[in-house]
């Protein structure tokens, strides 16, 4: 591919280069295990929360290297080499690819922290609810951690248990309904580097604040600190109000802390640091 009298593959760093070739490689054996051999690898090196049968220790890194599919993938890397290419020709390689993996595993870190406690939460709820086992107590349950199963999965039940509250056959089924929910919500894997190109984005609007760009959506010229601001505060926004969501807000909003805190320590220091 070429721009002008420039290819944009020989103009890409090494570091930046090579992590998006991995991702795409990587998307690419997916397919291929998944239609070949009916293997999930997204189930295997994506990261599953705390506690899960399903966790191993190496998911922490693999799962930076995972996409859910084309255009995660897309989004992903054309991000990584409009604002990495840049980060890592004024940094060098070696300090692109220390600063791109603190912000990948403090991102992974902080998501798997917020889904840890998530996760205990629903756990505090459902042994308050296999106690004492009541339709009220099992309709709050699910509105409260799962509302997007209430109408499609358990309105009819709930309706049913209403008209017989003390029939024992409906509170054994709302005690297995509760633990399904639970093993549900660590069967989930993560997977994405959207946590390093977080912290990515956030080192660009540090170095380069008044940089102009442009949105892709809505398509409007905006400075690049302003923008960084305003994707973390949505990360936040949408973190706080949509816990569980399938978007890992929080691990978003970790890469850019952790890339905050790093650039800072870089500036503290008396070598050069740009």
């Amino acid at each position: 591919m070429i721009f002008g009298n420039r290819n944009i593959f020989s103009s890409t760093p090494p570091v930046v280069m090579n992590l998006i070739m991995i991702n795409v490689v990587m998307l690419v054996i997916s397919w291929v295990m998944a239609s070949t051999f009916g293997i999930d690898l997204n189930r295997v090196l994506g990261v599953y929360p705390p506690g899960s049968p399903n966790f191993r220790p190496y998911q922490i890194v693999t799962h930076m290297f995972m996409h859910g599919g084309l255009f995660h993938l897309f989004f992903n890397m054309f991000a990584l080499w409009m604002f990495g290419r840049i980060l890592e020709q004024v940094w060098g390689s070696r300090r692109f690819f220390i600063y791109y993996m603190v912000t990948g595993l403090g991102a992974v870190s902080i998501h798997l922290l917020v889904n840890y406690l998530h996760i205990h939460a629903i756990q505090t709820s459902a042994i308050a609810m296999l106690n004492t086992p009541s339709p009220d107590v099992f309709a709050a349950f699910v509105t409260r951690h799962f509302p997007e199963y209430y109408d499609q999965v358990y309105s009819q039940f709930l309706d049913k248990w209403y008209l017989f509250p003390n029939n024992p056959i409906y509170a054994e089924q709302a005690a297995e309904y509760t633990r399904q929910l639970i093993s549900l919500q660590q069967g989930i894997p993560t997977v994405g580097a959207s946590g390093a190109v977080y912290g990515v984005l956030l080192a660009f609007g540090v170095l380069f604040p008044n940089t102009i760009l442009m949105l892709l959506f809505p398509p409007i010229p905006i400075k690049a600190k302003w923008m960084v601001i305003i994707y973390g505060g949505l990360e936040l926004y949408l973190g706080l109000t949509q816990p569980g969501s399938s978007i890992a807000h929080f691990a978003h909003l970790g890469g850019m802390i952790f890339g905050f805190f790093l650039i800072k320590l870089w500036q503290r220091r008396t070598d050069v640091f740009y």
